[in-house]
């Protein structure tokens, strides 16, 4: 199999189809395209999600808090706390794991998320420091928004610009070879993207619409926008169209993606939600309100088999290319 997240094909037929739900609490739980499972407690829900951090090794601890807790914002509810689990490589030092909780604590403190337990270890399992995190979140409603919700007419939102985790980290990987190719200053701007990846503000901002407004949201992760796109109409069993040229991307974001022949649709993008909505002037006008960049950039078809991304609303037949099932993120072509 290619390095990265597990075909969903492979997920489907080895995967999920042996889990098994025992206790009528559990309102949701693994499936493409649903990141968080949902259960009932009383007259609140928990929300709950993890994830590892595995494609860099730079600023991994606060890749690992905002990744799971982008997830719990996704379902519009706000992150209480964090489980992680730190593997480290034999060749770790006392300074390797001290930079590592400084990065976990401060990102932690500052999205007012508690680390509430977990484990460390030293282990020749791995090469590379792994962190795994687990995040919950309690919601006191009822209409907890998931992935599936999406529904024919639609409009897709895509908040930020495409890709800034993806721009963030290669310009962490490949900062002296990009410093060299487009200068110091270009390099400090892709770099500034890191503070973009959370989406804690705009999921619990369109998440306190309800369920009526904000059909679904899905934080985008590994396989780009192009992937979550095909991951919410999975979810949804409906179809999508998606117009490129709606597509909100910086110039670092495209220079960075071309000099390494990468499509930044499809390179990894924490940072970004998508969200439909039938009301999108009522969506895109409270994000505006908290200052968060958002777009129109599709909508929900009815059909299925109609995944489709245009370069613009033309929909010329010329431009037409089929979205297709994410397959190994584009970080991982990174030569």
């Amino acid at each position: 199999m290619e390095i990265g997240k597990v075909p969903h094909d492979l997920l489907q037929k080895i995967v999920f189809q042996k889990l098994k739900k025992f206790d009528e609490k559990i309102k949701v739980s693994s499936g493409i395209g649903e990141d968080c499972a949902i259960l009932e407690a009383g007259k609140q829900f928990f929300v709950l999600s993890c994830d590892p951090i595995t494609g860099t090794a730079k600023e991994i601890g606060r890749l690992a808090v905002y990744v799971s807790c982008n997830d719990i914002a996704s379902c519009g509810v706000r992150p209480l706390g964090l489980l992680v689990t730190i593997l480290l490589p034999p060749n770790s030092s006392e300074e390797d794991l001290d930079k590592i909780m400084t990065e976990l604590s401060e990102t932690a403190a500052a999205l007012n998320v508690s680390i509430i337990g977990g484990h460390t270890e030293v282990t020749d399992a791995v090469t590379r420091v792994v962190i795994n995190t687990a995040a919950v979140g309690i919601s006191d409603k009822t209409d907890v928004i998931c992935s599936a919700g999406a529904a024919a007419g639609d409009k897709i939102i895509l908040t930020k610009t495409a890709a800034p985790e993806g721009t963030a980290i290669i310009a962490f990987e490949k900062e002296e070879e990009l410093k060299r190719e487009f200068g110091e200053e270009f390099v400090k701007r892709a770099q500034s993207m890191m503070s973009q990846i959370s989406v804690i503000e705009e999921g619990v901002t369109a998440g306190g619409l309800g369920s009526e407004i904000v059909h679904s949201m899905h934080d985008i992760t590994e396989g780009g926008l192009y992937g979550a796109l095909w991951e919410t109409a999975e979810a949804s069993k409906t179809g999508v169209i998606v117009y490129e040229d709606s597509v909100p991307i910086t110039e670092e974001t495209k220079k960075i993606c071309g000099y390494y022949n990468l499509n930044p649709y499809r390179l990894i993008a924490s940072g970004n939600m998508i969200m439909t909505t039938p009301k999108p002037e009522i969506v895109l006008e409270k994000l505006k309100e908290k200052n968060i960049q958002a777009a129109i950039i599709g909508e929900i078809a009815a059909n299925p088999l109609k995944r489709l991304i245009y370069k613009n609303e033309k929909q010329d037949i010329e431009t037409m290319k089929v979205l297709r099932a994410p397959k190994s993120d584009e970080l991982y072509k990174l030569p």
